[in-house]
């Protein structure tokens, strides 16, 4: 069976549609959503519509928790605490809810699925090293482990240097960002994985930007949150 692994959304509803156009070409029916599906973009309640229509297994991000949690949201740059201030007058009770009862890991099969880091996931630590994922390799016990957060795809193989997924070894994989990519590829991210055969597909494929940039500008958020998704950065 093959399934689809989204995260950080980030409230852009064409990267979001995108991705599903594609995962429905694919015939695939089983998405997991790693979170951050609000924050920076101008369509937050739409995203949470459209994963709760595909039935998305989805857990929290710490944008998603933000909105019910000051202290997360002082950790924020100005811009970031802005989207979020601002998201929170757009959503529904329903949606907030929703948002809300979300949690923080999710273990299914050979998969765990978590925002940040399978290591004090209420954290929101960066893996993005060698040495993070040495870290954390320990706090879950399936042989994969998902996660988004850096906005950046990355695998990293515990005891070896082989990328490239196999049974017998464990993984951590960051499937990068869906609507907001960091890696300087404006192309939105997320990842494709067959649990048959253990194999697994990295997508890239492009959206709507400038309508999406559009939006959050006219939405009176910062420029610099639309102007950084031409870039990737």
């Amino acid at each position: 069976m093959k399934i689809a692994i989204i995260s950080d959304i980030h409230g852009n509803l064409e990267a979001l549609t995108a991705a599903f156009r594609v995962i429905e070409t694919k015939g695939i029916k089983t998405v997991y959503c790693l979170g951050d599906i609000v924050g920076y973009g101008a369509n937050p309640g739409e995203c949470i519509d459209l994963l709760l229509r595909h039935n998305a297994r989805t857990v929290v991000g710490n944008h998603d928790r933000a909105l019910f949690d000051k202290h997360i949201l002082m950790c924020f740059n100005r811009n970031a605490k802005h989207a979020i201030e601002w998201t929170h007058q757009q959503l529904t009770e329903a949606q907030k809810n929703c948002l809300e009862s979300l949690p923080y890991v999710l273990t299914e099969g050979d998969s765990t699925f978590v925002h940040a880091s399978p290591l004090r996931p209420e954290e929101w630590d960066y893996l993005m090293s060698e040495r993070d994922a040495i870290a954390a390799f320990p706090a879950f016990s399936t042989p994969l482990c998902w996660i988004g957060h850096t906005h950046v795809p990355d695998v990293f193989t515990e005891n070896a240097q082989n990328q490239v997924l196999e049974r017998g070894r464990r993984f951590i994989v960051n499937v990068g960002s869906i609507g907001q990519p960091r890696d300087h590829d404006s192309r939105l991210s997320f990842c494709i994985f067959d649990t048959d055969d253990w194999s697994m597909e990295h997508i890239r494929e492009e959206y709507d930007i400038a309508s999406a940039r559009k939006k959050i500008i006219d939405a009176g958020l910062p420029r610099w949150l639309g102007d950084r998704l031409v870039n990737g950065s």
